[in-house]
């Protein structure tokens, strides 16, 4: 797994084009308790313009644990846009699986809006190259 140290970072120096290139090569970023405070003052707003900026791992955690957790996570960004895509599965997961992720998605989505069901037009599911299929 690749890692950097504090001097690592450093020797970014706030370079707007080496953070955004860093922020781009990876999906997601740990961060331990002492680091996760300086990384805005080192590296400047790259990563959170990015929307990346690094999840907390302490101590006590297991860093496996911690990266699967980082890795099935998504988020939602809601600014002015009236259309969403989410990825929800993958080929290899079984359909109950898929099913609860879409439930789960779903739900949590309707449950930021304000209005909740009454601002959904339409709900699709799709697979990559196959043609989408109309849930509400």
């Amino acid at each position: 797994m690749p890692h950097m140290d504090i001097e690592a970072l450093k020797k970014l120096n706030k370079n707007k084009k080496l953070v955004k290139k860093l922020a781009k090569k990876y999906d997601a970023f740990l961060a331990s308790e002492s680091l996760i405070k300086q990384i805005p003052r080192i590296l400047g707003p790259g990563l959170n313009k990015a929307g990346k900026f690094p999840s907390l791992l302490t101590h006590n955690e297991n860093l496996s644990t911690k990266v699967d957790e980082v890795k099935s996570t998504i988020k939602f960004q809601m600014k002015k846009v009236l259309c969403l895509a989410v990825a929800v599965g993958h080929v290899k997961m079984t359909e109950e699986e898929l099913v609860y992720n879409i439930h789960l998605a779903v739900n949590f989505l309707v449950s930021l809006l304000k209005k909740n069901w009454q601002n959904v037009r339409a709900l699709y599911i799709k697979s990559t190259m196959g043609k989408p299929q109309r849930l509400y």
